[in-house]
């Protein structure tokens, strides 16, 4: 059996630059938070990103133990619904199907967490004819 190695790129520490990416959402399913919460988790496959940076997951919380903290999670799944195309409904339900092969920009931002810089999801908006990533066009999404 030969050694395996490490290469340039696997060492690299740094994480795109804030801005719009194009995406394309490859998953999105209810699951359980640590604390019992029911959450939307949606995966985005970044294009014009290093490996290893090519997917973000954005979590949505819809049964958060604040109201305010529930109302912008909301909020915020629906910014993604209409930035996919779609349309929703008082009463209809939340169909994590409805969203999966989207294709959206989204715009990512630096967090730290647990001690290390990581990718955050803060906007969606909806794919230009003309979308390039890393511009620096933030304009706001509707």
């Amino acid at each position: 059996m030969s050694t395996a190695y490490f290469e340039e790129l696997d060492l690299r520490d740094e994480l795109p630059v804030p801005n719009y990416y194009r995406s394309r959402i490859t998953t999105a399913r209810f699951r359980r938070s640590t604390n019992g919460n029911r959450m939307l988790q949606v995966v985005y496959a970044l294009q014009g990103v290093p490996a290893g940076y090519d997917r973000v997951a954005e979590y949505f919380v819809l049964e958060a133990p604040s109201p305010r903290g529930r109302n912008m999670a909301r909020r915020r799944l629906v910014e993604l619904y209409r930035a996919c195309g779609l349309r929703p409904q008082p009463g209809e339900p939340i169909d994590p199907v409805d969203l999966v092969d989207a294709e959206v920009e989204v715009k990512l931002e630096h967090e730290q967490w647990d001690g290390q810089l990581r990718l955050r999801v803060v906007a969606h908006r909806r794919l230009t004819t003309t979308a390039t990533n890393a511009t620096a066009d933030d304009s706001p999404p509707f």
